[in-house]
């Protein structure tokens, strides 16, 4: 009898006839499940189509092809338009990521509210959820009229003939580890079925401009789970970050074709769903201490947005052979190079104290430019000197001891200037590029070219 099953690999959709450790295509091990080999109908389709084709499609030139700027839909979120680059391209095909409980269904289903209002016409498909479990979630969210259609089914076949039906500008999938196609005798949720399900969606989302959001599910590792090539196949990733049990969300763009992916949007989860934070950098600094070592003000880039956070550092009397280091929000071996810095080129003995360094409110930066913040917090924490509260420090630090420039400077002392701030400790390279007549009087520029000149400040 002919073999009747495959093997796939997870990451990248690459298949075999027999079970191997490492995948050849993309390297990665230990990713190979067994799935039925008429689960791959997309070859045995495209096998059976290339027979009866009598013309291909014509090559045109690129001076043919339209220039127009494509069209864009706004969400009604200006944090979600940011990171599609300006709002919803038509005929895109967006998956969403995250972790469970993070947030994902309320977003969209609060975009569903504002779409609906703007007289579109909305499907919303969930394979997970019962119609009262959606209106339940709805009634928290507040009113919704105008086109706004649900339906329960997770055969992908019958969707795509209700979509066809019904003709919607915006179809809504949640998730997609849920739909199953019938040709395809795999279980739900499998490489093939995801994959196959995806391929249908994107032939919809091309062939009849209509603009389709799936919603995906995450493995323990953070990414969505099921094939690499799932990612390859859409136009844009969003992943959901932040910790569940926090206020806080960032939708960050992973992939997106019609737009940067250097942009982050801020959302607060409330009791009536999520609600925009416009200025995430006031946001980040409520609740700081006043008059506490260790604690320094830090700007940071994310795409073009500048956020001021707090970098929050504790140096105590280590009681261990080996000090103890720990670091929440930022590197773990950037905080261990900075103290060796501080070691060698400013005579501190770092290696007898244990250190913990934190980003305040669960942020995530791994941005060179801390490292001047982390370390003044580290010397302030060690000194017991607290560093002033309307001071902002940032600047890369090398291996030297040096201070380095840091891109978009002006962002950053605008950032400052707009929330209060009085002094700002940069990069002498930095300093001498701006044009401190717009500054003058408005805020306090201190510009270092080394460590020790930061510390002396302090």
């Amino acid at each position: 009898m002919a073999k009747t099953t495959s093997f796939f690999c997870r990451e990248c959709g690459f298949e075999s006839a027999k079970w191997m450790g490492q995948c050849p295509a993309c390297r990665e091990w230990n990713t190979f499940v067994e799935e039925p080999a008429g689960g791959n109908t997309r070859t045995q389709h495209t096998a059976g189509s290339r027979s009866g084709r009598t013309a291909g499609p014509v090559p045109s030139r690129l001076s043919e092809i339209s220039a127009s700027k494509e069209e864009r839909i706004s969400t009604g979120y200006r944090e979600l338009d940011r990171v599609l680059g300006g709002g919803i391209v038509p005929g895109s095909l967006i998956l969403v990521g995250g972790d469970p409980g993070i947030g994902k269904s309320t977003l969209l289903l609060q975009v569903c509210r504002s779409l609906s209002a703007q007289g579109k016409k909305i499907l919303y498909i969930s394979g997970e959820e019962s119609l009262r479990q959606i209106r339940m979630r709805a009634d928290r969210i507040g009113q919704m009229g105008g086109e706004l259609l649900f339906l329960c089914e997770t055969c992908l076949d019958v969707i795509r003939d209700v979509i066809l039906e019904q003709k919607p500008e915006t179809v809504i999938i949640d998730s997609i580890q849920t739909m199953y196609r019938e040709e395809v005798s795999s279980a739900p949720g499998s490489v093939s079925q995801v994959r196959e399900c995806t391929n249908l969606l994107m032939q919809i989302a091309k062939g009849e401009g209509i603009t389709v959001f799936i919603v995906g599910h995450v493995t323990k590792e953070g990414v969505v789970a099921g094939p690499r090539v799932l990612e390859h196949m859409v136009d844009t990733v969003l992943y959901f970050e932040g910790d569940r049990h926090a206020s806080y969300r960032i939708l960050r763009g992973v992939k997106n074709r019609f737009g940067s992916t250097n942009e982050i949007g801020v959302f607060e989860m409330r009791q009536q769903g999520l609600a925009e934070v416009e200025n995430p950098s006031e946001f980040m600094l409520n609740g700081r201490p006043r008059d506490a070592s260790g604690a320094v003000v830090a700007c940071a880039m994310e795409g073009t947005r500048p956020i001021l956070l707090e970098v929050q550092a504790l140096v105590t009397q280590s009681n261990l052979g080996i000090p103890r280091r720990t670091a929440a929000g930022t590197d773990y071996n950037r905080v261990n190079l900075l103290m060796a810095v501080l070691e060698k080129r400013c005579r501190l003995e770092m290696g007898r104290y244990d250190a913990y360094v934190n980003i305040a409110g669960g942020m995530k930066m791994n941005e060179p430019a801390l490292d001047l913040s982390i370390v003044l917090a580290l010397v302030s924490s060690l000194k017991d000197l607290p560093v002033d509260e309307k001071t902002v420090v940032f600047g890369e630090v090398g291996l030297s001891g040096e201070v380095r420039a840091v891109s978009m400077a002006e962002q950053r002392v605008s950032e400052a200037m707009k929330l209060g701030f009085e002094c700002c400790v940069l990069p002498k390279i930095c300093l001498d590029k701006l044009e401190k007549k717009v500054y003058e009087g408005k805020i306090r520029l201190i510009g270092v070219q080394n460590v020790r000149d930061a510390i002396g400040i302090l």
